[in-house]
């Protein structure tokens, strides 16, 4: 079937809305009729060719939809669900599935090995994030999806594909963080605010946000966070020491893939504190530590890959917390674009004049 997509051609460059082919659904996969997806960071930092990868690609991985077709075998969904699109594809019994550590399911599946889309003189194009979501249509597998209420607005749902969960799922599922714990969060973007909302769900006091933005930083408070600092106030760490009785705080979040960010990081962890590495950054970085310190205060460095989530168990907690008026989602969407507005979209976030933006398609 033919779709119409946001093509990447070449890194570094506005995509291109083109005419693609997108095949049927195989065994165990399904058709969804994109109705949002939101444009995260990592879809633009793979266009801009910050992780390498095959070119030509569609991008998005923060979705929701309609299923409008099934492949033999699909018991996750019928046509007609309304569901989230996730980039997280997993068997369910491998090594690390019985773990409950779906986000590294060493299956590999036929759309990892030949992917759904083509372009129109038959040249292979990759199925970005293992979702390809700038488009019209996708095909994926039914692992990679949860249902959501049909009263749902796909905008709003489309947020708990990856933002909500990778923020949320970072203090929930990988730190645990308990009443009373301590937390920083640095840079409050749409990852940044779900961890710091994540953070005020789970009781944490203080939840100190840290952002070079003061508009970002006046979000991170009516999202729950306690106190805010510019990590260019060089008084900024010695505050957060004041306010942890001189220690540190539990844990610290860091949400953007910046070097800086992730290397200044341990400085605010106290004895037993952790540091999660939320955000990507760019191929090549490395960060120095010092080990001596690491094991005589019993610190840790953790990764949170998309919050360790299991969308089967999450999504449902989450949209009970949004229907209940704990957790915000409305509020991160700054604002909505059509297909053919994606490179402005782009250039917003890329700017940080946005905290989610969103594709509609009608």
């Amino acid at each position: 079937m033919q779709i119409k997509a946001a093509l990447c051609r070449e890194f570094g460059r506005p995509l291109s809305i083109e005419t693609l082919e997108l095949a049927a659904p195989g065994p165990g996969e399904v058709l969804v009729d994109v109705k949002a997806c939101a444009i995260c960071h990592s879809d633009i930092s793979y266009a801009d060719g910050d992780w390498g990868g095959a070119l030509p690609a569609v991008y998005g991985h923060e979705a929701a939809g309609i299923v409008t077709g099934v492949g033999p075998g699909v018991q996750a969904a019928r046509p007609g669900d309304h569901v989230i699109v996730t980039l997280i594809r997993s068997c369910g019994h491998c090594h690390y599935c019985v773990r409950h550590s779906l986000v590294m399911c060493e299956e590999v599946f036929p759309l990892d090995q030949k992917g759904p889309l083509t372009l129109n003189n038959g040249e292979a194009c990759e199925q970005g994030l293992r979702t390809g979501a700038f488009a019209e249509k996708v095909v994926v597998h039914e692992s990679q999806l949860a249902p959501i209420p049909a009263d749902m607005a796909f905008d709003v749902a489309s947020l708990l594909a990856c933002g909500v969960i990778t923020g949320y799922g970072a203090v929930a599922n990988t730190a645990k963080v308990a009443p009373g714990q301590s937390v920083v969060v640095i840079g409050c973007g749409g990852v940044g605010l779900n961890s710091i909302q994540g953070a005020a769900l789970a009781g944490a006091s203080p939840v100190i946000a840290i952002d070079l933005s003061p508009d970002k930083l006046a979000a991170a408070e009516a999202f729950g966070a306690t106190h805010g600092f510019s990590p260019a106030d060089a008084d900024h760490a010695k505050e957060i020491k004041r306010l942890t009785q001189g220690r540190g705080v539990d844990f610290v979040f860091v949400t953007v893939g910046v070097e800086a960010a992730l290397a200044g990081a341990p400085r605010y962890i106290t004895k037993n504190g952790a540091v999660i590495v939320v955000g990507m950054p760019p191929n090549g970085v490395r960060i120095p530590y010092d080990p001596g310190k690491l094991a005589a205060w019993n610190q840790k460095i953790i990764g949170s890959k998309m919050g360790e989530a299991r969308i089967a168990h999450d999504i449902p907690i989450l949209v009970d917390h949004y229907r209940k008026g704990r957790l915000k989602l409305d509020q991160l969407i700054t604002r909505r674009y059509r297909l053919e507005e994606i490179n402005e979209a782009i250039a917003a976030v890329k700017e940080g004049r946005a905290l989610r933006n969103v594709l509609v398609f009608e």
